[in-house]
């Protein structure tokens, strides 16, 4: 018969050890792969919310409310005016909202003269004026057109309604307007 011999435990030391590093790797793992998913999300809500301050600016210059009245340059607001709401997930509910803040506002104003619109393009067509008069309005320059050439700045402020974070987005837009419309 063999004696006993009492066991140093070793082996159970080290099984332990083992455990604790891959646990260790495990939570590891986990945390990694949760930090890249928040990563992707904001990405995905920072591209979302740029997509739609684009949408609104092109909703916004699409029409030419936002001459006439800036304060009011969005045909049907959602809520308040200049705001749009946009629901990205397709269940009836608003997901972002964008704001023209502050409302768009004309920059330039460049008065077109008769010499240079060309009369075979109907646009220009609408914008000769007849002869100049030598005893015309005060403040008229001879040669002017009836149109003008008009910059307009437009920025819009997009936010999500359920998180953090925001898009901003500002162009530049330039359009042709009567002289009547045509004031900064």
């Amino acid at each position: 018969m063999t004696p006993i011999r009492r066991q140093q435990g070793s082996t159970l030391v080290v099984a332990l050890i083992m455990l604790v590093l891959l646990t260790l790797f495990a939570t590891s793992s986990f945390n990694t792969a949760k930090t890249n998913l928040m990563v992707v999300g904001n990405m995905q809500g920072s591209v979302e919310a740029t997509n739609i301050a684009q949408e609104a600016i092109e909703r916004v210059i699409s029409s030419a409310q936002f001459i006439t009245t800036p304060a009011n340059a969005i045909v049907n607001p959602c809520g308040n005016p200049n705001t749009l709401c946009a629901d990205v997930t397709g269940d009836g509910a608003a997901d972002y909202t964008t704001t023209l803040s502050p409302q768009p506002s004309c920059v330039i104003v460049k008065p077109i003269k008769n010499d240079e619109l060309n009369l075979a393009n109907s646009e220009d067509l609408g914008c000769s004026a007849g002869q100049a008069q030598q005893f015309g309005v005060a403040g008229a320059v001879a040669g002017d057109s009836l149109c003008s050439n008009t910059v307009w700045e437009i920025t819009v402020v997009t936010k999500p309604i359920n998180a953090g974070g925001t898009a901003t987005v500002v162009q530049g837009v330039g359009v042709r307007v009567s002289n009547d419309d045509a004031s900064c």
